[in-house]
């Protein structure tokens, strides 16, 4: 008899993971607490777009959509910093002409798995149903219908929780099983503003770049949307001298924008209504092991692996979660406990590994993109990938542009930071040739 799969959550994984399912032949039942995106407009102010890489991308092929879904992507080749004093530079990616990441619509690309799932006749999604609260020793899920206020209770084989950062699934794992949780806040908020196109419906900026306004503890961030304008994300402190605690007047947010971000201040045209009425987000990280439950329940995407949005990999490292698990499927066939145990066994150390990695790269977005030191250190990078393209690979270029595993890119990017350094401290960067940096990468 086939199991019954319950899938708590239709955002971006959610759809995703169902069709993977269907695909072997599963029926699946989505539950979601927000109202079908498709006909109520749901997102202002909250993540327009996302940035698509390898990872990501390699998942839509898997299902089928991607070249449905590549003509609404923008490709951006790197960062285009500003300055203070109104100056810009870019900083390429990669230096391969494929070595691009995609601006892409949340909103657009969940709409579309969305579709594409509940086109498999197999998979049905309940909005506007709540989960809060899943016994797994009973196998029930206690669901509220928020259209008339009431709550079901569902019964299910095995229950799969991608609910996000607030997960319910993962919240009973801690409770009823042995889970390792960790929610470790940032001091740090976002609020988006929205650049729009210019009088002749054109972009104000260079729509195949991310631009950044670095500021040393906080930053102003924008991706292009295909209808010309972009989306800003304003990242602040949430307290102290510079914050969301303190900039809240009039007079504050414009003092703001004109003493840091000058240039921007022609460019949003609604400034003071946009930042007093989008909502302000929080931002954090989540760390827990094991990401199941015996062969009962499983967690993905953020619910197992929250991270900040600074290395752009949040949705592509969720959809990563699904095609892992779908291969361990196609592998372990109906051994939903082998299934699920190597899930944790293999991939609970690339979420970690992308959870830090996200951290730190929000230091080096808003402190260290104009460092002298940095700005070494990222053309070494560069010219020993040229010299050596099979044995060293910058780590944003292994984690946007491959698929080699998050934990190893992790520990190689360490040891490649100590090479790095190491050359710096001996050499100037024109000296460097490949006798000098094979004597480094060996020792």
């Amino acid at each position: 008899m086939q199991k019954k799969i319950v899938l708590i959550g239709a955002g971006l994984t959610g759809p995703l993971l169902a069709f993977y399912l269907s695909e072997r032949g599963y029926h699946v039942e989505i539950y979601e607490k927000r109202p079908d995106i498709r006909y109520n407009d749901i997102s202002a102010g909250r993540s327009i777009n996302l940035a698509l890489s390898v990872r990501g991308i390699n998942a839509l092929k898997e299902v089928g959509i991607y070249d449905k879904i590549a003509p609404h992507t923008i490709p951006m080749n790197g960062r285009n910093i500003h300055d203070l004093d109104g100056s810009e530079h870019l900083q390429p990616y990669g230096q391969k002409e494929e070595e691009v990441i995609y601006s892409i619509s949340r909103a657009k690309l969940n709409m579309e798995i969305m579709t594409l799932a509940e086109s498999t006749g197999m998979v049905q999604i309940f909005f506007n149903h709540r989960c809060t609260n899943v016994s797994l020793n009973e196998k029930l899920a206690y669901i509220t219908d928020e259209n008339n206020c009431k709550e079901k209770i569902i019964n299910f084989d095995i229950i799969l929780g991608v609910d996000g950062s607030s997960s319910a699934v993962r919240d009973a794992m801690i409770v009823q099983g042995d889970l390792d949780y960790v929610y470790k806040p940032l001091d740090h908020g976002y609020k988006e503003l929205m650049i729009p196109p210019d009088s002749n419906g054109q972009y104000q900026m260079n729509p195949n770049a991310l631009h950044i306004w670095p500021r040393e503890k906080f930053m102003l961030i924008a991706l292009p949307n295909m209808d010309a304008s972009f989306t800003s994300t304003l990242f602040l402190p949430t307290k102290g001298p510079i914050s969301f605690s303190t900039v809240n007047t009039d007079d504050e947010i414009v003092h703001l924008f004109n003493k840091y971000f000058p240039d921007v201040m022609p460019l949003i045209s609604n400034l003071v209504s946009e930042y007093k009425n989008n909502p302000t987000g929080n931002l954090g990280s989540v760390y827990c092991d094991p990401w199941h439950f015996e062969d009962k329940a499983v967690i993905l995407g953020d619910a197992a692996h929250a991270v900040v949005p600074f290395f752009g990999q949040g949705m592509n490292a969720s959809f990563q979660d699904c095609s892992i698990l779908n291969k361990l499927i196609k592998k372990y066939k109906t051994n939903w406990s082998l299934i699920f145990s190597e899930f944790s066994k293999l991939h609970v150390k690339n979420g970690h590994a992308i959870v830090d990695m996200a951290l730190e790269n929000y230091i080096e977005m808003r402190d260290h993109v104009n460092d002298p030191e940095y700005i070494k250190r990222r053309q070494l990078e560069l010219k020993l990938e040229r010299m050596f393209p099979e044995e060293f690979i910058p780590r944003y270029s292994m984690v946007s542009f491959h698929q080699i595993d998050y934990s190893e890119v992790y520990s190689r990017g360490e040891k490649q930071f100590n090479i790095l350094e190491k050359i710096l401290n001996n050499y100037d960067i024109a000296e460097v040739d490949k006798k000098i940096a094979k004597t480094f990468m060996l020792q």
